[in-house]
């Protein structure tokens, strides 16, 4: 079992930054990817981010060059850095952990409660 707990979400002005922490404890998997994701009132969820173990990164197109994801293996945490915030950007914000170790686990996902990013404009 792994455990997720986001943090750092907050009301913020448009062009302001902040940066979300995603906490991981439980059973230790070497190979993984992290992901962040958001929710938008009355949108779907979307993949912001992702991570791998081997340390590839990807994006959606929309937060390229605006947005960084990065770990801290000591912490066991996984970090969204954002800047040039839009209103666009409003949403609850996700992290997902999932298992590509091969094995009884692989592909098992865990989920985050999220946590919210207001931007005013």
């Amino acid at each position: 079992q792994v455990q997720l707990v986001e943090s750092g979400g907050e009301l913020v002005q448009a062009g302001g930054s902040l940066r979300l922490s995603c906490a991981a404890s439980g059973s230790i998997f070497s190979i993984y990817a992290i992901d962040w994701y958001r929710q938008a009132p009355g949108k779907q969820r979307e993949l912001v981010a992702g991570l791998r173990s081997g340390g590839s990164t990807n994006y959606a197109d929309s937060v390229k060059g605006r947005f960084t994801i990065s770990r801290d293996n000591a912490k066991r945490t996984v970090y969204l850095q954002m800047y040039s915030l839009e209103p666009e950007d409003t949403a609850v914000y996700s992290c997902k952990f999932t298992v590509l170790a091969t094995g009884p686990y692989y592909g098992m996902a865990y989920w985050g409660k999220g946590t919210l990013v207001t931007v005013s404009s």
